[in-house]
């Protein structure tokens, strides 16, 4: 599943070429996705792109008139495409541009979301109770001691959770409970506040070098432009569960937290 790092990579990818221009139509395919996708055409056709933006996992692409909200779900990904590309299997929506470009969305789990809002950010439902952006200033470590305090779930579940901080999925809470040294499975109001410093660091680095490098391919993900992310190569414990220890060799253990797979070494992380 496309998590912060992919999000921010394809809007990246994509923002160049939305940008202050015009959109000349939307093709729906199949609007059966994660909800049904609404009537946006009379509403966009004609409107200039002023801003393309994310919000957690969601990206927002701004016109006067309101503003489309996509989601990539567990399986999607958007391409910019020349203008009478042949269409492939999933390929569910295009929004058509007077560039001769077109934003082509494929999805073929069907689990994203194409949805439309005239009411500010704040406003919206999906969009109101998020938690601060963890590469902002918003997200530092008295926040997270002050979120976190008398919590009894474990730390990774806080992690992960968007009213806390957004977009800290699997891959990455994974990745950062194993650099700062923290048991993913350990009470989240336990954790103390010089490990939570040390946490909310390793969070931001991890995400930032995950963008740099263009995020993580593990199954779906690819770029704007195709290609694949390599984060991937830098994991250290995400996908490696018996697998040997980059820092001490010990075996890494694998349990479920909140259904997913959490891997851990027992050596490295045991605060």
């Amino acid at each position: 599943m496309p998590e912060l790092p992919e999000v921010e990579v394809t809007k990246q990818g994509i923002s160049p070429y939305l940008v202050d221009n015009i959109v000349t139509d939307l093709i729906v395919r199949n609007a059966s996705l994660r909800w049904p996708v609404p009537e946006i055409a009379k509403q966009i056709i004609g409107q200039t792109i002023t801003a393309v933006r994310r919000r957690a996992k969601y990206l927002l692409i701004d016109t006067a008139a309101g503003t489309t909200i996509v989601h990539l779900g567990m399986s999607g990904s958007l391409r910019i495409l020349p203008v009478n590309s042949p269409v492939e299997k999933h390929d569910h929506i295009d929004l058509v541009l007077a560039s001769g470009k077109i934003l082509r969305y494929n999805d073929p789990r069907r689990f994203g979301a194409w949805l439309w809002s005239e009411l500010p950010e704040q406003a919206h439902p999906l969009l109101s109770k998020l938690g601060p952006e963890p590469l902002e200033a918003g997200f530092h470590p008295q926040y997270l001691v002050d979120a976190l305090k008398h919590k009894k779930k474990a730390i990774k579940l806080c992690l992960m959770d968007n009213h806390i901080v957004v977009g800290v999925g699997n891959i990455y809470a994974n990745e950062a409970l194993f650099a700062a040294g923290v048991h993913p499975q350990t009470e989240a109001g336990k954790v103390d506040a010089e490990r939570i410093t040390i946490l909310v660091a390793e969070v931001k680095q991890i995400l930032a070098r995950a963008i740099e490098q263009g995020g993580t391919t593990l199954k779906d993900f690819t770029n704007a432009d195709g290609k694949p992310g390599y984060f991937a190569q830098k994991l250290h414990v995400y996908g490696r569960g018996g697998e040997t220890c980059t820092h001490c060799g010990q075996l890494l253990s694998e349990v479920r937290v909140g259904q997913r797979a959490t891997v851990f070494c027992s050596i490295c992380q045991q605060r």
